[in-house]
């Protein structure tokens, strides 16, 4: 299959990316196809985000996008900042950077939904169910396009009846919109040291349920932030309670990846920030509809990498354009996709296409808005690296005093190396789950809807197995059996046997977070057969 334009992920920005090709095609009065290839069953099925959204660069795209029923219904009346103890909580000063009037809750998922269908009335060709697990190259070692992963094989690799074959689908640009921690991106990292002139990309896991709550606690529009308890003062991370329409309300926490202690168990975590009397009183009465995790790039400015190589781009959350003060990314996902699509357009006209790297893209980026934006925050997320007092602090200054302009710009540091080993902590145990307020990890991924077929090939790879004993479990003590927020990972210990690591494939849902963590960086996640894993519904 050719196309001008290849596009992988149907998330935010890659379907911005075609949107924007596709209108800049028309006004020109020119063809240009476009593909957009996405892992997940159907749009939408693997986003997870807050979300509240700021509609800046949707204005710029579609100017009349509320008669054309984008789903952002739901206008911010209220902002609420609190510092959680245990058992009460305190109101904060109100960063200008969470100032969210004029701004919408709503769900990605379904805002992706409406995207695909505009773009597919301007003629995009988008293709659900179909993972990009390769990246082609030619003879120079050019971006030509991708190969989508076979499906119906076994467990051993072999083709079973239903097995269909992989497509290569070539493109004179392809675009990777990938989200956090893209394998495909990764690659592409390493092969052209994207990297070499940033700093390391740090990580946070996020965690989201949907509940129905009784109508005389709901507030139609009414958006809180937490930070404090119940994570200890030296791990970053905070909570969110948006209220949506219907009764319904999005509750949600995240966990820097670059916590220290072994014993941390972030899903636990956010179950306990249910408890806290503030939050149990809105949800007594309630009904948990629906639960995911994801991993959110925090890097910001100085974690963006070089976006071009030769024969394509990355854009959106791939290359790490969260706002982390905002807690939002996808206004900077749009606008970077639509950056991304000026720049194709511009190349396809030329006549001097041999030349295939749009070497200008990571500056037009980095001087657009999104850049202007994203350096003024760059030292906010590492400041809170010296604990939160200093964080909380520092970002008060860095607000009000610095207004963004300081003279500095504090490191980032690799998530894995953060982890000490399992002696030098102390332990931390979490309260078995009530099946009211908290519940475990097994009635939590039901609700993430997944389909994985058991008999495919295991899409999470391990370098060395031995590693995973020697090192991660009498080291560190599986790590990977808490950060998960799916229960992949299990150690079995039977007797007069060693202990056993075995991962259960089968509940994955595509957080990412194994392939962060891992403190030896031994686990390694690969695209699964197309259509697999989560069916989030509106999250």
């Amino acid at each position: 299959m050719q196309y001008d334009v290849v596009i992988v992920g149907a998330g935010v920005s890659g379907l911005g990316c075609a949107i924007k090709l596709k209108q800049l095609s028309q006004e020109k009065n020119l063809d240009i196809s476009v593909c957009v290839i996405e892992k997940g069953s159907s749009i939408g099925s693997h986003i997870l985000s807050g979300a509240v959204m700021e509609p800046t660069a949707l204005n710029e795209l579609f100017p009349d996008w509320q008669k054309r029923g984008a789903p952002l219904r739901v206008n911010v009346t209220s902002d609420h900042f609190y510092y959680l103890t245990k058992s009460r909580y305190y109101s904060l000063p109100i960063p200008s950077s969470l100032n969210n009037i004029n701004n919408f809750i709503g769900s990605v998922g379904e805002y992706c939904q409406w995207l695909s269908t505009q773009a597919e009335d301007l003629g995009v060709e988008i293709y659900p169910g179909f993972s990009a697990a390769q990246v082609i190259y030619n003879d120079n070692r050019e971006v030509i396009g991708i190969s989508t992963g076979d499906m119906g094989r076994d467990k051993e690799g072999n083709p079973t009846e239903q097995f269909q074959p992989g497509l290569n689908i070539f493109a004179k640009q392809t675009i990777f919109a990938e989200g956090a921690r893209g394998s495909l991106t990764e690659e592409l990292k390493k092969t052209y040291q994207l990297t070499k002139d940033c700093q390391p990309q740090t990580y946070a896991l996020g965690f989201k349920e949907i509940w129905e709550v009784d109508p005389s606690v709901h507030q139609r529009g009414k958006v809180t932030h937490t930070v404090g308890w119940p994570l200890s003062s030296d791990t970053y991370g905070g909570g969110w309670i948006y209220h949506l329409d219907e009764r319904q309300i999005s509750i949600g926490f995240v966990v820097g990846l670059d916590y220290q202690n072994p014993y941390l168990n972030p899903f636990e975590e956010f179950q306990q920030f249910k408890t806290h009397p503030h939050i149990s009183n809105l949800l007594q009465g309630g009904r948990r509809l629906s639960y995911g995790a994801r991993a959110l790039s925090e890097g910001g400015w100085q974690s963006i990498p070089k976006l071009s190589f030769p024969g394509g781009l990355l854009i959106g959350d791939a290359a790490g354009f969260l706002n982390v003060a905002k807690i939002k990314g996808s206004h900077t996902a749009l606008k970077t996709g639509m950056l991304a699509a000026e720049q194709v357009f511009n190349y396809l006209q030329r006549s001097d296409t041999d030349v295939k790297e749009l070497s200008t893209f990571t500056e037009s980026v980095k001087s657009s808005w999104v850049g202007k934006e994203l350096y003024s925050i760059r030292n906010i997320r590492p400041s809170f690296n010296y604990g939160r007092g200093f964080g909380l602090l520092y970002s008060a200054i860095e607000f009000y005093l610095l207004k963004g302009k300081s003279p500095w710009t504090f490191a980032n540091h690799y998530d894995h190396l953060a982890l000490k080993p399992i002696k030098s902590q102390p332990t931390i145990s979490y309260p078995k789950a009530d099946g009211v307020i908290t519940f475990d990890k097994n009635s939590s991924v039901y609700l993430a809807n997944i389909h994985h077929s058991e008999n495919q090939p295991v899409h999470l790879k391990l370098a060395q197995y031995d590693t995973a004993i020697k090192t991660n479990y009498y080291l560190y003590g599986s790590p990977e059996t808490k950060y998960c927020p799916a229960g992949v990972y299990e150690i079995i210990n039977e007797l007069n046997a060693s202990p056993k690591l075995i991962i259960n494939a089968q509940n994955c849902i595509h957080c990412k977070s194994c392939d962060i963590k891992d403190p030896t960086q031994n686990i390694r996640w690969v695209p699964p057969e197309g259509g697999s894993g989560p069916n989030y519904a509106n999250m």
